[in-house]
This record gives C-alpha cells, sequence and structure tokens, in this order.
C-alpha cells in the first residue's frame, strides 16, 4: 500500500495526473499522452499492460488491465464460458474478450467528479490499480487451463479457486 505522504501535496489531482504519480512513486515504467496513460507492471503470472483513459465530457476514467492473453478463434466458445464464470465471482470491473482480436482484458470505469475539476484521490488510484492487478492475478490460471491446459470452464475456476491452508 501506498503511503499518503508519498504523493506531493496529499491533495486529489485530475485522474492522469494522480494515476501518473501513483506509477512514478512505484518506479513503474509508463507513458503520458494528453488524457491517457499505459504502465506496464511485472506481476506474478505474466507482464500486465494497465491502461487508463480519461473522459472529460461524462468525468468517467476507464482503466484496462491487460494480461497478455490471446484467444484462437477454436477456444473462443470456451473462453466466453470462462469469462462469465469469472465476473460472477467480481464486485466491481470485469473481465472480457475483444471480439476483433481475441485479446481478454479486463475492464473498470470509475465516476470522476469534483466541484469544479474532476479530482482522483490517491486511495482511489491505488484502489483502481491494485484490484485491477488483483483480479488479473486471480483468474490468470482459470485462463490458461481453459486455453492450454484442456479443461473445462468449471473445471478451471474450481482448480484455480482451491484455497490452500499452512505451507508447502
Amino acid at each position: 500500500m501506498l503511503d499518503q505522504t508519498d504523493h506531493d501535496d496529499n491533495e486529489p489531482s485530475a485522474p492522469i495526473d494522480m494515476l501518473e504519480a501513483y506509477y512514478a512513486a512505484h518506479n513503474w515504467e509508463f507513458e503520458r499522452h494528453d488524457d491517457e496513460i499505459v504502465a506496464s507492471i511485472k506481476g506474478s503470472w505474466t507482464t500486465y499492460e494497465l491502461r487508463a483513459l480519461w473522459r472529460d465530457d461524462d468525468s468517467v476514467l476507464q482503466f484496462l488491465a491487460f494480461p497478455d492473453i490471446k484467444a484462437t478463434d477454436d477456444r473462443r466458445p470456451a473462453l466466453y464460458e470462462a469469462i462469465g464464470l469469472v465476473n460472477e465471482q467480481l464486485w466491481i470491473g470485469h473481465f472480457e474478450l475483444w471480439s476483433s482480436s481475441g485479446i481478454l482484458l479486463y475492464r473498470h470505469a470509475a465516476l470522476v467528479d469534483g466541484e469544479e475539476e474532476p479530482m482522483l484521490s490517491l486511495s482511489g488510484a491505488e484502489l483502481l490499480v491494485e484490484s485491477a492487478i488483483e483480479e488479473c492475478e486471480r483468474f490468470y490460471p482459470v485462463f490458461q487451463f481453459v486455453l492450454w491446459g484442456g479443461k473445462s470452464p468449471r473445471e478451471a475456476l474450481a482448480a484455480a479457486l482451491v484455497e490452500t491452508h499452512g505451507e508447502a
């Protein structure tokens, strides 16, 4: 968890500015282009691309996480079923498969409002980023089991969500 004192003025900032400060504080590689920021972070399973887009007209921050999974045409029906089962487990955000490319992603949109200018707090940025990474990490094995492990979506979900107790 990032300490509130790590942000320069400890005040909410414009959404993309706050995400930029958050990424910089973690020393993550990122690129900023006006109302969009893209970062790359290494997780347990893969390297994730994190992309945030700000729509000023709607005061919406769209946050996308790409877990580097692409489905071939023959595996898409099983993956769509797995996505449906996984999305039932989520409180915020959802996974989807882009039909044109077969790329899997996690998406969450946040309404960000402010009296004069929309602002995002440090804790809001942290929640947005960390929850996306956590969900990608938690469900990455499900998608891999379906795509490459020969498991049905229900078998994959059951196998991936087995809780372990103690230490190995």
